[in-house]
């Protein structure tokens, strides 16, 4: 692998290590601005949002720079957003901060997932975008609970100040790193926006808001759900989001090789075996250790799913792949949050704690069945010898087509 994915990986630490780092901080960010918690929670929420319309806003404004060159700015503005968030004199300066570097997020990683992707050899594509990924997998088994410690001994002001140095080695990694790679000629806005025409790049972006929901759904309520339910102590949780990064980082790496020889049997396995898994946790959250075994599952399967669906989308819109690509990360962060809250419905229902998990199972399931729907639609497009409607040739393609 070039070392070009190991500065893509050190980016997606940090902006992996500020997404998530602020949920461990938020009583102490409560606290010295003299807010509720719900309040504070805004910083999570603003987050999200930040990234799902970020991802296609800066990926459109970018149309017309060099992959590289936005790679680093889209660095920049993350550096400039943690930066403000360290020195936020007020509360609401800092949930700028949080947008602003929130703004970066969905465009990174649909810019690098192209440009990892174009640095390997076809038959390595997916290991190559598990190799970025990697670096917001560690983040969550390295990045948050060092952030969270620092956070809680020396200031959560200090951790965001940590994060944006991360940013800055990310940035000097890419500009060194990373080759220039010029957007492809005669790619423009509007062939960008056509592979939304095509059933398969919505279906793959489905699967991918379902598939993560599922984990998400189960994962948002771990605290409640261990302490109350399987008897942890509170200082438990954050060891057992630890075992849930390390499933993570599995998970990925097993998907991004396996992706590669057989794609779609990939995505059946990983999301029927988390739709399984979450049935079963409403049980195995009862006991401390099936408990935390489960909890290293869901991360395991979850992202397990995240190279080949990101693949997917590259593969179907392949002629303009750079806007599909980053509003598909804007996609993990919607079924994040409709998850949450099909989760707290749930929960506030007086289901109990475990209910979400039903959530997940359904939306997992759900996934799966777009995943057979996909394929079956796939196979009768090669049967019939006609394209995907809506597909979006590539630039050889449409370069083949003029001279003859």
């Amino acid at each position: 692998m070039p070392l070009a994915l190991l500065a893509l990986a050190i980016g997606a630490f940090g902006i992996g290590t500020t997404e998530f780092v602020i949920m461990g901080l938020l009583p102490e960010v409560a606290s010295d601005y003299g807010v509720s918690i719900p309040t504070a929670g805004y910083l999570v929420t603003g987050y999200a949002l930040g990234v799902m319309l970020g991802a296609p806003l800066m990926t459109v404004l970018g149309t017309r720079v060099p992959r590289k060159r936005m790679l680093m700015l889209l660095m920049g503005l993350f550096i400039v957003g943690n930066l403000l968030s360290a020195v936020a004199p007020a509360f609401s300066v800092m949930l700028i901060g949080r947008v602003v570097a929130s703004l970066a997020h969905g465009a990174f990683f649909g810019i690098g997932s192209v440009v990892a992707a174009g640095l390997v050899a076809p038959h390595k594509k997916a290991g190559a975008i598990a190799m970025m990924f990697t670096g917001l997998t560690v983040a969550n088994v390295v990045g948050v609970p060092l952030g969270t410690l620092i956070g809680q001994t020396a200031g959560w002001r200090v951790t965001f100040a940590v994060v944006a140095a991360l940013g800055v080695v990310g940035l000097a990694g890419v500009a060194k790193l990373v080759p220039d790679m010029p957007r492809a000629e005669g790619v423009r806005l509007r062939d960008e926006m056509a592979a939304f025409k095509n059933v398969q790049v919505l279906l793959a972006m489905a699967m991918t808001v379902l598939g993560f929901g599922g984990v998400f759904a189960a994962i948002t309520y771990i605290a409640p759900m261990m302490t109350h339910v399987a008897g942890f102590a509170d200082g438990s949780v954050t060891w057992l989001l630890v075992l849930f990064g390390l499933g993570m980082v599995g998970g990925n790496l097993v998907g991004g090789r396996f992706a590669d020889r057989a794609l779609m049997p990939m995505l059946y396995i990983s999301l029927g075996a988390l739709s399984v898994v979450l049935a079963l946790f409403t049980l195995t959250a009862h006991d401390k250790i099936a408990s935390a075994v489960t909890v290293v599952l869901i991360g395991a399967l979850g992202f397990a799913t995240v190279p080949p669906l990101q693949k997917r989308v590259l593969d179907h819109a392949h002629g303009a792949p750079t806007l599909a690509s980053a509003v598909n990360i804007g996609a993990f962060n919607l079924g994040n949050a409709l998850s949450a809250w099909l989760g707290g419905v749930v929960i506030a229902a007086g289901f109990g704690y475990t209910a979400p998990n039903w959530v997940g199972a359904v939306l997992a399931a759900a996934a799966l069945v777009l995943a057979v729907l996909s394929a079956a639609l796939e196979r009768r497009g090669r049967d019939s010898g006609s394209v995907v409607a809506g597909s979006v040739p590539s630039t050889e393609q449409r370069a083949a087509a003029v001279r003859h």
